[in-house]
């Protein structure tokens, strides 16, 4: 409910705070003393369309806070979560309003647009008034407004729940119905590439393993001559091994005769003999190393060119092919499969519809059964708000060709205002104080079924009075029961009926420069005076005194 509404430099009024609470409020006034003004700035707050012409003249932007103490369970509370919003405690909802034109909203002083804005107010407030674009009443909530009447919440949510099961369903069979035709379409082509990449046989990563290898290979291919010809001057016919080892034991044999003369050079010689073994080993191990074989770069070479000759021909990188070809064989398989998948997933469709219907045809029903029942209760609250020779009625407009989520049923609440005119929509055929009262009288049955936490009635009392006003005035209180009230009325018999009492008045500022909008909530003799100013007019009489006080006995 609303808790707190706070108002600066909106039209006449520069700076004004309420406090609300349950029940039954009415704010009362002179024509002209400004409750238009509040209502504009209230709806500001929830949402509605700025105006450059609302800030008041001499400020540079005005603003509007409202708070509200909506309850865990609220739908208002998962509209914050959608918007990124944390709320656990008060709602707090700001507007502000520049001399530019330029508008911004705020939820908990989180900056917000204005859609969001707009649809958490609608979830929170409903004003109901003289003004269609006021009124938040869409024949699109009317289905809603029944199915809350008659408990038909569950049953619609699963009605929901099946329409999105059968149109899944529905967009599996056609799916996989334009994949079969597709690959039929194909089967040729797919036949001849899964062949061809089946005896291929591509891998992921093998071109670059292959490509390394090659120039491995081809670099060991020019270091194996040379290491060869190495070998061979070391090891091969003209190594220099035999003639030192030759020329070394001839030396040896002379050592005797020419004793330490030629140890220097055998001593040489000999560490050149082991030098060129290293020599020879060193080269062995290398020519190994190379392990060069002329055959496997042929192949590699073979494969590489296949490889790369099918990436072109695919038009895809040599290292797709694998999944290509994976892909090329599961759209086959499709062709083989696929009118049997297709047959099931038909099957399973044609079920889900089946069951929809099935649902949506029971769920229409209940509406049908549960309009009586609503038609009836609103009729019996209407005849003694001055339109007893109005009817109230529910239209169903059933068609299961145009099925939705919410079954075959187009809802719409209808009114046959005079007995002979034709019924039409309640927005439509209703005048601005009829269709006041017809809500009030829907609102009063439906209770606090679907209908937000504060319900705001803009001078639903215009053109009524007597008995009618009190009777519009006992089932506002009625309805303040189970949800907030808040009334703007010219009627006594309303305002005495109210739990709290406001009075809406002009004042003079500035040694009478300029005028300013004041509200001030009123009690005891205050509130008896205020009812009798509407009794009597400009001059309260003892007469219009004692009136009011039995008003409010009367009401108490």
């Amino acid at each position: 409910m609303l808790v707190r509404l706070s108002i600066r430099d909106i039209v006449l009024i520069d700076k004004l705070d309420l406090e609300f609470a349950n029940g039954l409020a009415v704010l009362t006034g002179e024509t002209g003393a400004g409750k238009s003004i509040l209502l504009d700035a209230f709806a500001l707050a929830l949402g509605a369309r700025g105006d450059a012409g609302l800030v008041r003249q001499g400020a540079e932007q005005g603003q509007v806070t409202a708070v509200f103490d909506v309850p865990a369970k609220h739908p208002a509370r998962a509209l914050l979560r959608e918007q990124g919003i944390e709320a656990d405690d008060d709602l707090i909802v700001r507007r502000t309003q520049s001399l530019d034109g330029k508008t911004r909203a705020f939820i908990n002083d989180q900056p917000v647009s204005v859609q969001a804005l707009r649809s958490l107010g609608a979830a929170l407030v409903e004003i109901h008034g003289q003004h269609d674009d006021r009124a938040l009443v869409d024949a699109a909530t009317h289905r809603a407004l029944l199915d809350a009447y008659a408990g038909l919440e569950d049953q619609a949510a699963d009605v929901a729940a099946l329409w999105d099961e059968r149109r899944s369903a529905a967009e599996a069979v056609e799916s996989h119905r334009a994949e079969t035709e597709r690959a039929q379409r194909e089967a040729d082509y797919l036949r001849h590439a899964v062949d061809e990449l089946g005896k291929l046989r591509p891998e992921a990563g093998e071109e670059t393993q292959l490509a390394e290898r090659r120039t491995s290979m081809m670099q060991s291919e020019k270091i194996a001559g040379d290491l060869r010809d190495a070998y061979d001057a070391v090891a091969g016919n003209a190594s220099p091994v035999p003639g030192f080892a030759s020329a070394i034991r001839r030396l040896e044999r002379r050592t005797a005769q020419a004793p330490g003369l030629a140890d220097p050079a055998i001593k040489a010689l000999d560490t050149a003999l082991t030098a060129i073994e290293e020599a020879r080993v060193h080269l062995e191990n290398a020519l190994r190393a190379a392990n060069y074989d002329p055959a496997e770069l042929e192949r590699i070479e073979e494969r590489l060119f296949s490889l790369r000759a099918a990436a072109r021909k695919y038009n895809t990188p040599v290292d797709n092919l694998a999944a290509l070809a994976e892909r090329y064989a599961e759209a086959l398989a499709l062709i083989d499969a696929g009118a049997e998948k297709l047959a099931a997933l038909e099957k399973a469709a044609a079920e889900t519809e089946a069951r929809f219907r099935k649902s949506a045809a029971a769920l229409s029903d209940a509406r049908k059964k549960a309009a009586a029942k609503l038609d009836k209760a609103v009729n019996t609250e209407i005849k003694p708000l001055k339109l007893d020779r109005a009817v109230f009625s529910t239209s169903i407009t059933t068609d299961p060709e145009t099925a939705g989520p919410h079954g075959f049923d187009r809802v719409e609440f209808w009114v046959q205002t005079n007995p002979g005119t034709r019924p039409g929509p309640l927005m439509k055929v209703a005048s601005g104080g009829e269709l006041a009262r017809f809500l009030l009288a829907l609102k009063v049955v439906l209770a606090d079924k679907g209908s937000a936490p504060t319900l705001v009635f803009d001078e639903i009392d215009t053109g009524v009075g007597g008995a009618v006003a009190d009777a519009i005035g006992m089932r506002l209180a009625k309805l303040a029961s189970r949800v907030q009230a808040i009334a703007v009325t010219h009627a006594p018999q309303i305002a005495a009926r109210a739990n709290r009492h406001y009075v809406i008045a002009k004042g003079a500022l500035d040694k009478g420069k300029r005028v300013a909008t004041r509200v001030s909530e009123v009690a005891a003799e205050s509130r008896r005076e205020e009812i009798a100013r509407m009794l009597a007019g400009a001059e309260i009489t003892d007469e219009a005194r004692a009136a009011a006080e039995r008003l409010i006995k009367a009401a108490g």
